[in-house]
């Protein structure tokens, strides 16, 4: 049975407007503050996580895989991460605590399990992070005769990341309010551009429309088993590629108005997810052949920045000036936005088990604004990885990067379905599940969390899995690949018999902890919202 839609939620945290956290002094230099505004949280639910894989490395995928299975692995992952998302929506809207995701698993499935996904997450952001930062460096190199050196590009990334992320966390919401402006155009422009150049506007007026479904092909490959190989290419490209949920998930327990303002946001990821990756697959589909020179010679040559963007080789071959250019400057700070979003990320989940007691209690420590310096400070430091690059080549390293980021990614969806299914059963057993009225709901669950969970499961088996193929092997492959998976299992299985805690019951599950501090917070909020009587007051506080 499902719940009766909560049309008006009155919710607000004992972080008071513009918090600095709990009353209590001493607890005042341990929990991080709700500044965040309604617009920051919902541009950064649209567009937080879009970077390199948008814009330059569908190309490659699409020469991998062919116009047909991109679209269909993308549109299949796709889905999943829907159903993942709902999974996270559903019980964060309802209690949207710092770190919600891993606290939840801590509190529904195991100590252990929500210890280790919590340290996987942040290997997994961290990843990611350096990813960024070694591409930012790529794209940089475009317009360079010479390229940088590696370091220089990769100095500047990290400096300038710890000075948006140190002292406030809404100099982070505002610069990704922006940036994520920045990156939505440029889908506009892109989706446009493909439009336009297949209908014949181009110089060349060459109106090729899907020509590059039939000739070279919707698939690459002839055999059955050279197209299975392309399928999978696409599904695990998209496996990285795709993400979301977990974002936000982490950015509510920085929210300003949680309870309103992530059920909003968590409505808007399958029109994120249908526009930002379906769409694009599709556009990449029709501007480049899977057989293009001009991407393939960039791409097996390392080129720089945007040069391996199907966008740009398509411009390229129709002979489109000046776009390149600006293609590869809206990539740029899509890329620096993304790094930026994954910097918070991993600042925020070392914190968040800290305050868990499961990180070392220095991480607790927050400034006056209420940012976790301490866990930005270790951040940075694990950001220097993307040095890495100097002396092994960026190609080298951004495999790596994606091997880690993909299998973390890929247990953190499967923690999260069981963490849902754990948590509806213990509403029922409580008594709460047909009682209660919740600011989310979802038709999709709990049969959607068992699918999502079946899928992210398969797919993180098989991430690996052209090392076991003749000729394949590779150790650091089969580590990148696997290493997340294996030490998650063995980090929850070493908690729990050095903690003696197992499953939690469902008639144990805390399910109360943190509401009364949420109430109060909204309370007071709506305190504040009655004394702005004034109409343009209200009509600005709602924008902002």
């Amino acid at each position: 049975m499902e719940y009766k839609e909560k049309k008006e939620p009155s919710l607000h945290s004992t972080w008071g407007i513009h918090d600095v956290g709990p009353p209590n002094a001493n607890e005042h230099a341990k929990h991080i503050s709700r500044k965040l505004n309604r617009r920051q949280v919902q541009m950064y639910s649209i567009g937080g996580v879009i970077g390199t894989a948008v814009f330059i490395t569908l190309g490659k995928q699409n020469t991998e895989a062919g116009p047909l299975f991109l679209l269909l692995g993308y549109s299949f992952w796709s889905c999943i991460i829907y159903l993942v998302n709902e999974c996270v929506a559903v019980p964060t809207s309802r209690l949207p605590v710092e770190n919600a995701f891993v606290d939840f698993a801590v509190r529904y499935v195991s100590p252990g399990v929500g210890m280790s996904i919590g340290y996987n997450y942040f290997l997994g952001m961290i990843g990611l992070l350096c990813f960024e930062i070694t591409n930012f460096g790529n794209v940089i190199d475009f317009w360079t005769s010479e390229p940088l050196h590696p370091a220089i590009l990769t100095s500047v990334c990290i400096v300038t990341y710890a000075l948006i992320h140190c002292w406030d966390s809404r100099w982070f919401g505002e610069s990704e309010f922006w940036i994520v402006l920045v990156k939505i155009l440029l889908l506009i422009l892109c989706l446009f551009y493909t439009l336009c150049t297949m209908c014949g506007a181009n110089p060349l007026h060459d109106a090729y429309g899907f020509r590059y479904w039939r000739d070279p092909g919707p698939v690459v490959g002839t055999t059955r088993s050279e197209q299975l190989r392309a399928f999978l290419s696409a599904l695990l490209g998209a496996s990285f590629a795709v993400a979301g949920p977990d974002m936000l998930s982490i950015i509510s327990g920085e929210a300003r108005d949680p309870r309103r303002v992530m059920p909003i946001a968590f409505r808007t990821v399958f029109v994120r997810l249908f526009v930002f990756f379906v769409l694009s697959t599709l556009a990449v589909g029709i501007v480049i052949s899977s057989e293009d020179q001009i991407l393939l010679d960039a791409i097996n040559n390392d080129s720089a920045g945007a040069a391996q963007s199907p966008y740009v080789a398509s411009m390229i071959r129709l002979k489109v000036s000046v776009l390149p250019h600006l293609v590869n400057a809206a990539i740029a700070t899509s890329i620096y936005s993304a790094g930026s979003a994954f910097f918070f990320n991993s600042a925020r989940t070392l914190h968040g088990l800290a305050m868990k007691g499961m990180g070392p209690p220095v991480f607790k420590r927050v400034n006056r604004n209420g940012v976790p310096y301490v866990t930005v400070v270790v951040t940075i430091a694990f950001a220097c990885l993307s040095y890495l690059q100097v002396g092994n080549g960026s190609a080298k390293v951004l495999d790596w990067f994606i091997g880690i980021s993909t299998a973390a990614q890929l247990i953190t969806w499967c923690v999260m379905c069981v963490t849902y299914i754990r948590w509806q059963k213990a509403m029922e057993v409580q008594g709460l599940w047909y009682t209660e009225e919740l600011p989310y709901t979802s038709k999709f669950l709990p049969w959607g969390a068992w699918l999502a969970l079946f899928c992210a499961t398969i797919v993180t088996l098989i991430n690996g899995y052209t090392v076991f193929l003749d000729g394949g092997w590779d150790i650091a492959d089969f580590i990148f690949a696997y290493f997340s998976p294996i030490c998650f299992v063995v980090l929850a299985l070493v908690y729990s018999i050095i903690k003696r805690e197992g499953l939690v019951s469902p008639e144990n599950a805390d399910l109360h902890s943190g509401m009364r501090e949420i109430e109060e917070h909204e309370n007071t909020l709506l305190q504040s919202d009655i004394v702005h009587t004034n109409v343009m007051k209200r009509t600005f506080n709602w924008i902002l």
